[in-house]
């Protein structure tokens, strides 16, 4: 558990193609069932601190065990640390994210302590921010608030992939109460 942001609950893997990426791990790693939105809601994305208010991010969501795995297609040219990462050469693992109930206080906090925001935004189900990580290369860190809107899902994902028996893999939209 990181002493800074709480434990790590996600890992987010920055893809070209979601659904070659799904079909992948589905039939290589044998994890879903996968739910997937096709385009993100946003009321905002900020991405060192300007305002873009049409990013198009494609989200695709499964568990294997407690952690999470997300992969992000981003269908559109606004800049963002997605972007910059396959511009970067780079494809896989991007980010490891925590959830904390806290969020503002730790958000806090990290800022306070010298941490710098390279993007950020506010969803439906609550807001997220990504750390720029300059001194170290490699992996950011996210942190998404833990509102009952996110929890619920979370939950129902991971629940989803408990006996999961391979049918279904692909599941169109976020799980509904």
């Amino acid at each position: 558990m990181s002493r800074l942001f709480g434990p790590l609950r996600q890992m987010g893997f920055v893809v070209r193609d979601i659904d070659q990426a799904m079909r992948h791990w589905v039939e290589v790693c044998g994890i879903g069932p996968w739910y997937i939105a096709e385009k993100l809601p946003l009321h905002g994305f900020w991405y060192k601190e300007q305002r873009h208010d049409d990013i198009h991010l494609t989200i695709a969501l499964a568990n294997s065990g407690d952690v999470q795995l997300e992969l992000i297609q981003q269908r559109d040219d606004t800049p963002s640390m997605y972007r910059e990462f396959l511009a970067a050469g780079h494809e896989g693992l991007q980010h490891w994210s925590s959830w904390p109930e806290n969020y503002h206080e730790l958000l806090d906090r990290a800022v306070k302590g010298g941490w710098t925001i390279g993007q950020r935004g506010e969803s439906p189900r609550g807001p997220f921010v990504y750390f720029l990580n300059e001194g170290h290369p490699g992996t950011v860190i996210e942190m998404a608030e833990l509102t009952p809107t996110r929890r619920w899902i979370f939950d129902a994902v991971r629940e989803a992939a408990v006996g999961w028996d391979g049918r279904d893999p692909i599941r169109h939209d976020w799980p509904h109460a």
